[in-house]
């Protein structure tokens, strides 16, 4: 076994890897950019390295830094974790030539493995059903587009270089075959360095199901079961679960074998994942679609079931160890799901009749985190208090892994630990997942890989709770109040509506959330019931109106401090616990509340303010804005521009995804505030079209008239 190990990554990954080598009694060495500097994987570690500025070009994708700092550290090998170099061939060439192992395959079965079109052929020589589509590599876009109206639409556009989603793209519409391809080579040269494309014919309502392997450097391949991966956005995932609840044992074992034969057609060596398409007819079909030749993010769901810690084997064979059981000592027991917790947030895309739904990228820093730990739960994470998520890597912040005997009882087990997780800060997805969960398709384990995009609508708040608004504006009427302290405290001081005569005033309080309209809430001391006029109600005890709703009776139960991280509000006669954390960034300070894996940002808002800046925008529904922070990277238009409603403007990239900006309605472009490279703010202007005055609308003669 190695003395130490340095681990090529970030995040969640990075940590999860030192968890490992710690236990193992390995040192372990991170690296890290200027934006990681303070980053939990940094202090995790036993020793650390600084390798660049926050650009992952000049960091984590920098293979010379990075051997570089395995040699300053120590180390004798390099962990990639996923993502980044993990399965770049040229970086365990790299490593091997400066005498450090790779922590992985082979690099000839990298490269094999990572042109998806050779992949292809390699695997259908050692009889491996594949997906019909294109062959051959180096496609102009004329050829592409003639490959994908040969194999038939629909089809999904995918880069030859690399995985993850990033780059892939559904295409119904033969129209729409240029600008998809221009986009996905775009996504795939960013990602990849490499902008090569295939066609694949799109099988409907398919299944993703994928056989993770291991093998050895003494001849030894097997399989450690299945995992199901049907549940995605934007050909990403988001729930993985082990074993998949379509297989029958015959299916299970004729993947298995055919992974295991897919492994052995490239020479592989260490833990990959074979990744197949299965169409939902219940057919029994399978096709190759991929192998990707690293560790899966989802790895810990076939670690619960089986019993192994697969980094530690990652790193037993690296080091030259036989694998020590055969595929008749693999026992997989009970049922394993996993959800993936990213820094993003899901809204309806403008303008879409189709109820589509926007998953936007969102960044912040966590004030308050929870995570949930215990029997049947784990937690992956890169996560703590103070850490700053930007726009500049993977979204993806954590994982929550249930295990339980069966299939039922994991899912059960997920809900209530997403219930238990929170992130104050920033958005994260968490409430979606906890409600994808509960969706019936999903409980009954009838899956395909459009079934997020089919459910997401449904998914999505219908508003933010009265209760949230109550317990932002008592928490702010809580602030009003003086503190308690030696001396006099002129009455006027204190918040309690009182006026010489009649009832007592009102206190308003305007908020909102993000997303939402704002909300103005009226708070008051309450009143004697009635039934005793003489009786004082509860102390504390206060009347709410949220918006036009009828008061309410509610109070912040007794010990609920102003600068506490809980909140528990009484409210129409019941109770409700809320996590609490203070955020002081943008233009107005506010509090983020979370309960049950929601969250809400409240915020002031000055209606006044806002008035003025509506009447000095001169624009308003005709500007665009950005949805997310992010940068520009590609302008189609410029001002002067006759548009057609729906025509792609200009494209915003967050987190290694991009977002079409589109013309509101038809019209001319009269402002144009960004170029290529530009970094936008989230709701920024970038664009201005003003439409087109109907036909048959009145004109102004240009005669003045005094008045």
């Amino acid at each position: 076994m190695f003395d130490t190990v340095l681990v090529a990554n970030r995040g969640e990954i990075a940590v999860r890897v030192i968890r490992t080598l710690r236990r193992l009694g390995v040192r372990a060495v991170a690296v890290h950019s200027d934006a990681d500097a303070d980053a939990r994987h940094v202090r995790e570690a036993d020793t650390a390295v600084r390798i660049g500025p926050a650009a992952a070009a000049e960091s984590y994708l920098h293979i010379e830094r990075l051997v570089e700092a395995a040699r300053r550290s120590g180390a004798q090998a390099v962990h990639p974790g996923y993502g980044f170099l993990a399965e770049n061939a040229e970086f365990a060439r790299r490593c091997t030539e400066a005498g450090l192992t790779f922590i992985g395959p082979p690099a000839d079965a990298i490269e094999l493995m990572g042109d998806k079109i050779r992949a292809k052929e390699t695997v259908r020589e050692a009889g491996v059903p594949v997906v019909p589509g294109s062959s051959g590599s180096g496609l102009t876009d004329t050829e592409l587009a003639a490959a994908a109206q040969e194999t038939g639409l629909p089809v999904l556009l995918k880069p030859s270089a690399g995985g993850g989603g990033k780059g892939m793209r559904l295409v119904r519409d033969p129209a729409a075959l240029p600008d998809e391809i221009a986009a996905a080579r775009r996504e795939a040269k960013g990602a990849f360095g490499d902008d090569g494309l295939l066609v694949e014919r799109w099988i409907d309502r398919p299944r993703h199901i994928e056989i993770q392997v291991l093998a050895d450097a003494h001849g030894t391949v097997l399989h450690l079961g299945e995992r199901e991966c049907s549940l995605q956005r934007r050909h990403q995932k988001i729930i993985e679960e082990a074993p998949s609840p379509l297989l029958d044992e015959a299916t299970r074992a004729a993947m298995g074998r055919a992974a295991v034969d897919a492994a052995r057609s490239c020479g592989y060596r260490g833990a990959g994942t074979v990744e197949f398409i299965v169409p939902g007819d219940g057919s029994g079909a399978y096709y190759f679609m991929e192998m990707n030749t690293r560790l899966q993010v989802e790895h810990p769901v076939t670690e619960l079931i089986c019993g192994l810690d697969l980094v530690e084997w990652q790193l037993r064979v690296a080091a030259g160890e036989p694998l020590p059981f055969a595929q008749e000592d693999i026992r997989l027991e009970g049922h394993a799901v996993e959800a993936r917790i990213c820094a993003e947030t899901a809204r309806p895309a403008p303008g879409a009749a189709d109820g589509r739904v926007d998953f936007l990228p969102s960044a912040g820093q966590v004030l308050l985190l929870e995570e949930p730990q215990g029997e049947g739960v784990r937690t992956d994470s890169g996560l703590s208090v103070g850490t700053r998520v930007g726009t500049t890597y993977d979204p993806m912040l954590a994982k929550v892994i249930a295990w339980g005997p069966d299939r039922a009882a994991a899912l059960r087990g997920l809900r209530a630990a997403l219930a238990r997780t929170t992130v104050l800060g920033l958005d994260t997805n968490t409430a979606f997942l906890r409600g994808l969960l509960a969706h019936p398709d999903v409980v009954s384990g009838d899956l395909d890989t459009g079934l997020v995009e089919r459910a997401a609508a449904a998914l999505l708040p219908r508003g933010v709770p009265d209760e949230v608004y109550g317990a932002a504006a008592l928490l702010r009427q809580q602030a009003l109040a003086p503190q308690d302290g030696p001396g006099w405290v002129s009455p006027f001081a204190v918040p309690s509506g009182w006026r010489l005569g009649g009832q007592r005033a009102w206190t308003v309080h305007h908020l909102r959330v993000p997303g939402h309209d704002p909300v103005t809430v009226r708070v008051r001391p309450a009143a004697p019931d009635g039934k005793r006029p003489e009786d004082p109600p509860p102390p504390g005890e206060m009347d709410v109106a949220v918006g036009e709703a009828a008061p309410v009776r509610a109070r912040l139960a007794p010990g609920t401090a102003p600068g506490g991280t809980t909140v528990r509000l009484d409210w129409d006669g019941m109770s409700h616990s809320f996590t609490r954390a203070l955020s002081t960034d943008g233009d107005t300070p506010g509090v983020w509340l979370g309960r049950d894996g929601e969250t809400w940002q409240v915020r002031g808002h000055d209606p006044v303010a806002a008035a003025l800046r509506q009447a000095g925008t001169a624009h308003g529904a005709d500007a665009l804005t950005a949805p997310m922070p992010g940068t520009v990277t590609l302008v189609k238009a410029a001002v002067g521009d006759e548009v057609a409603a729906g025509q792609s403007l200009l494209v915003v990239e967050a987190m290694k995804m991009e977002h079409v900006i589109t013309a509101p309605h038809a019209g001319r472009v009269t402002q144009l505030d960004v170029t290529p490279g530009a970094t936008v703010a989230m709701d920024e202007v970038l664009a201005v079209v003003d439409p087109h005055e109907p036909e048959g609308a009145e004109t102004d003669s240009g005669t003045e008239v005094a008045s």
